[in-house]
């Protein structure tokens, strides 16, 4: 339990340092923001700062930061050290500049940026990437909290033959549908705090659940094999990393993020509201993912899931239900729902604004709006039809989601780096590089060694890992600064 606890003081406490601390070294003031200079009353609308920073949560708090932990900790407590570590300075951080300078630059969404800030080539690559996994969360999306309602709330098969796994999915898919065409003040700025309430009942419930039965969470400098789950074997049999910070990703970094971010740039009212909407919202996503992780390692560590417990959404059930009880459990498992719901909506909103901004699709109509959402959604049903009739359809969608999650945030910390170089602020460049070069590490390792990419043995694809990852410090610091130069005078900003 100390371990615990001592995760979460770095958590709470990181965030109270290093997000001032980002905070100083971007600079927010008191100018207009797009909310009020752009206002359309579609997408940059103000809204006040609580509903900024809940609509924020959500969006960027799916399934990862549950699913994600309950398998990662797996490889024992070293996961309460490592979550809000790499949340502080990785996450949260990663979040607030990508928000910021998307709201500076007069709400933009993350292509814009991208463009702006490195290549054409780069911005192409990224295009299609942040296309392919808008695409993949919105599927992942309405899979996940689907076959949740359906076999743990309404007590159905879940079966891709049932018809009543494809109603919910409907249902889902009409929500989403809405939520996207409508403007945001509309629908998800009335609905989102009633999901809000929900999703702070199911954390909150769990953990409270986790001191009042006294579940029994190992500790760093414990014996880490249990009488009922070997944690320290499955540290040892398998590679931490890259392993875990692929598995673990919303609550540690999330690339997805930056798209949402980009989204609610267009209805903050003031850049000073910026630290609590984009860098503490991450924060309290990471301690979601704390909570669900020490719930996880109790159920394991208690032998309460029978079978495999790599199988998150069961262990979800089980620890909903011991904690809260029959009715309190449900609430629970709404809240988990409510969290990939609520970001799915929004992902494909997200992938609609930059569609219509990439190529200039006036979006200033219903009819014109719904149009292009019937594009995306129709390619959305497609995988989804897919990762459910294949056996093995969505654990291949899974896979190259999180990988693909992942690797999008390496764009974004080059964006960063670039504009703190061009808006002189170069000699804190190694805020987003320090994380930055760690995943450029990670993703290009596991994509080495993983099945789903070149399937290379274990020596082979450290090596690569470490050269892409110099490769990568190297570029971007040499394009930064080469940026720099040639443009000494940057736009006001």
């Amino acid at each position: 339990m100390a371990t615990f606890l001592i995760g979460l003081v770095i958590l709470f406490g990181g965030a109270a340092v290093y997000g001032r601390f980002c905070e100083k070294i971007f600079g927010p003031d008191g100018r207009e923001t797009p909310a009020y200079s752009k206002q359309d009353g579609v997408d940059y609308v103000p809204m006040k700062q609580w509903k900024n920073c809940l609509i924020n949560l959500l969006n960027i708090a799916g399934t990862g930061p549950i699913i994600g932990p309950i398998q990662g900790i797996l490889f024992g407590p070293i996961a309460f050290i490592t979550i809000p570590i790499g949340n502080i300075i990785g996450g949260a951080m990663h979040d607030y500049f990508s928000g910021m300078i998307c709201l500076r630059d007069g709400g933009t969404q993350m292509p814009d940026m991208i463009r702006k800030y490195t290549t054409k080539g780069v911005y192409l690559v990224y295009q299609v990437f942040c296309c392919l996994l808008l695409l993949l969360v919105g599927a992942v999306f309405i899979y996940t909290p689907g076959d949740i309602a359906a076999k743990q709330v309404f007590g159905f098969d879940g079966a891709a033959t049932s018809v009543s796994t494809w109603v919910i999915y409907g249902v889902i898919f009409a929500y989403y549908l809405i939520a996207t065409v409508f403007p945001i003040d509309k629908i998800i700025g009335k609905i989102y705090p009633i999901f809000g309430a929900i999703l702070l009942f199911s954390a909150v419930g769990v953990f409270a659940g986790i001191f009042i039965k006294g579940y029994p969470l190992v500790n760093l400098w414990d014996t880490w094999n249990t009488a009922n789950y070997a944690f320290g074997d499955y540290f040892g049999e398998n590679h931490f990393i890259p392993i875990f910070f692929i598995t673990v990703a919303c609550g540690i970094l999330s690339g997805f993020h930056s798209t949402q971010t980009a989204i609610v740039s267009r209805t903050v009212g003031s850049e000073k509201e910026g630290r609590n909407t984009f860098y503490n919202m991450m924060v309290l996503e990471g301690f979601i993912a704390m909570v669900w992780a020490a719930g996880a390692m109790g159920v394991y560590a208690l032998g309460l899931q029978e079978g495999n417990p790599s199988l998150a959404t069961d262990t979800i059930g089980i620890i909903s239900r011991d904690l809260l009880g029959s009715v309190g459990g449900i609430i629970a498992l709404l809240g988990v729902i409510v969290l990939p719901i609520t970001s799915g909506d929004t992902a494909l909103r997200a992938l609609r604004l930059t569609v219509a901004d990439s190529f200039h699709i006036d979006q200033s109509s219903g009819a014109k709006r719904m149009g292009l959402s019937a594009v995306i959604f129709a390619l959305v049903a497609v995988i989804l039809v897919f990762a459910k009739m294949s056996p093995s359809g969505f654990n291949t969608l899974w896979r190259y989601f999180a990988w693909s999650n992942q690797t999008l945030s390496l764009f974004a910390f080059a964006a960063i780096s670039v504009w703190l170089f061009e808006n002189k602020k170069g000699q804190w460049v190694w805020i987003p590089l320090i994380p930055a070069v760690f995943y450029a590490f990670v993703t290009f390792t596991y994509l080495c060694n993983a099945k789903i990419g070149f399937n290379l043995p274990w020596g082979v694809s450290y090596g690569a890992g470490a050269a892409f990852a110099v490769a990568y410090l190297v570029v971007v610091v040499m394009f930064a600064r080469r940026r720099a130069a040639n443009a000494p005078l940057s736009a006001k900003r």
